[in-house]
């Protein structure tokens, strides 16, 4: 990549990114309300035994990590898994998983910003929600246009806010279960195994099950390699990323879940209703949980909007350079921003934000449970790629400077349990429809791509890059 300085046009993005901006991009610039909120749904649905869910998923997540990694260090690329499955798989993989992802972070985008609105309209309640929702996108939009640098700096202090509260909150969590809190009893561990049914309550079946909303919240992990490519050294960032995954995934997510699991019993009804964090606050008897909680998500739901913009207008930057999309939004402004793609995939969120406000309620949700299992089409992606893309460079003698562990028993051990997790999925009533549909978008996609690929300039082989 370049750096276009020059005032005029082109077809290259950026490298506006500081090495601070990717350190604090890969540490939380992801974390959303589905952290915040959402779980409180996965421990609904699985008890204790959602922790597992979460270590589970977080181990596919460290081991796509690391097999995205060894891709990225050798070839940083702003499509990245797209362009790596590509010229790994062949051209119509690397369209179908491109489009796909583009498809899961444009609906990203009205749902962070519907959260927005709520939270601001229980604050205001006077003015629309939809008002906040326009208003926010519209705001996070605006700074996505003007350079990178902009949006890294937003993200910088919206993952630094983050990063704060949830410390904070697993230090209250802390003194709680260790009776430090004056006048704050909490059950502790023992309802993890000896009451309210035990540790899994509901079976291991409802373990994979919350597999679907545990891979919501950690889809965008894998973004980081996008962003890496705007810095001035990606293969660096991203190594150093990518190793940072395992301690962020260990302190962020699962000692969350173990302090909430440890505090709330799984089977109480506000859980689900309140969201996970506002719910152990209340039952540690901290004042203004809700205001707190309200203040978190808020910050949340605003860095994962200003992210999901980012990260749908760069997928479809790298589609168009490749020719799967018009080419026009192949080309960047004088400051390197591809500002065609920035403004038509919010566009394309803003429409389905109007669906989701005036159209029937079903209307959204059917497009809603189309994304439901992209993530771990994605990662079956990654995976598959990166088995092609290893034995290639090693037949080639090529060094490999960052390489996936035991390659290729984890590679297929991931592959098999991507697998094995959609089957489980496809046969629980609950989830049928998420994952038929999802992967009744990407066969759509497929058709398209094959009929695309026939005016398609190829991309050079893998062997001959």
């Amino acid at each position: 990549m370049t750096n276009p300085t020059a005032g005029s046009a082109g077809n290259q993005l950026a490298q506006g990114f500081k090495p601070r901006h990717v350190t604090m991009l890969s540490i939380a610039g992801v974390i959303g309300a589905g952290l915040f909120v959402g779980s409180g749904h996965a421990i609904a649905a699985a008890g204790p035994a959602a922790i597992v869910a979460y270590a589970l998923a977080g181990t596919l997540v460290v081991l796509v990590m690391r097999m995205l990694g060894e891709m990225a260090v050798a070839s940083p690329d702003t499509g990245s898994f797209s362009t790596y499955a590509d010229r790994a798989i062949g051209h119509w993989a690397g369209f179908t998983i491109g489009w796909l992802y583009w498809w899961f972070w444009v609906l990203v985008i009205p749902i962070e910003a519907i959260a927005a609105g709520v939270v601001l309209n229980n604050w205001f309640p006077h003015i629309e929600p939809w008002f906040f929702a326009l208003a926010m996108t519209v705001a996070l939009t605006a700074t996505n246009l003007f350079s990178v640098a902009k949006y890294g700096e937003f993200e910088f202090w919206f993952a630094m806010l983050k990063v704060i509260a949830i410390v904070a909150f697993i230090g209250l969590g802390a003194f709680a279960l260790a009776g430090a809190l004056p006048d704050r009893q909490v059950s502790g561990l023992s309802q993890l195994m000896a009451t309210h049914g035990g540790f899994m309550p509901n079976g291991w079946t409802a373990i994979i099950g919350a597999l679907l909303t545990t891979m919501f919240s950690y889809l965008g992990t894998e973004a980081v390699t996008i962003a890496a490519s705007e810095s001035s050294d990606p293969a660096r960032n991203i190594a150093k990323a990518t190793r940072s995954v395992i301690w962020r995934i260990s302190v962020f997510y699962l000692l969350s879940i173990f302090v909430i699991i440890s505090v709330v019993p799984w089977n109480d009804p506000l859980l689900p209703v309140q969201g996970s964090y506002q719910r152990a606050l209340e039952i540690m008897h901290i004042p203004y949980a809700k205001f707190l909680v309200d203040m978190v998500v808020l910050v949340a739901v605003a860095s994962c909007l200003n992210s999901s913009i980012y990260i749908s207008s760069r997928m479809l930057f790298s589609l168009a350079k490749r020719g799967d999309a018009p080419a026009a939004i192949g080309r960047t402004s004088n400051v390197g921003v591809p500002r065609a793609a920035v403004v038509g995939s919010t566009l394309i969120g803003m429409l389905t934000t109007i669906v989701n406000y005036f159209a029937p309620a079903e209307v959204f949700g059917f497009l809603l449970a189309s994304s439901g299992s992209i993530a771990l089409l994605v990662y079956l992606a990654i995976a598959f790629s990166q088995l092609r893309m290893r034995a290639v460079l090693e037949k080639q003698n090529q060094a490999i400077a960052f390489k996936m562990w035991l390659y290729p028993y984890l590679t297929w051990a991931v592959i098999g349990f991507i697998i094995f997790a959609l089957g489980v999925m496809f046969v629980m009533p609950q989830h049928r429809l998420e994952v038929s549909l999802t992967i009744g978008l990407a066969l759509v996609i497929l058709l398209i791509g094959v009929v695309n690929q026939r005016r398609h300039k190829p991309v050079p082989a893998l062997a001959q890059a």
